[in-house]
């Protein structure tokens, strides 16, 4: 199981700020959790699947990218970049 929390126009676009789901089968990465949100319908499809490159991620609250691996029990938080100004 995963914990996956979204912050800002991301918790407001899926209605949620956080989910737990079970770790689907071969998804060992960052980019894996993605494309799995994406395969889901609705605003899961329209947030991950056509804006993912505009997304940031954390797991475990340290900054992560695609690449970098996922495990059972991993908190995965996704949020927009952060400008400054």
């Amino acid at each position: 199981m995963i914990t996956i929390l979204y912050f800002a126009w991301l918790r407001d676009r899926l209605g949620r700020s956080s989910e737990s789901m079970p770790l689907p089968e071969g998804v060992r990465f960052v980019g894996d959790v993605i494309r799995s949100l994406a395969e889901r319908d609705g605003e899961y499809r329209a947030v991950f699947g056509l804006q993912g490159g505009a997304i940031r991620c954390a797991v475990n609250q340290e900054f992560a990218g695609p690449d970098d691996g996922v495990r059972d029990g991993d908190e995965v938080a996704f949020f927009p970049p952060v400008t400054g100004g």
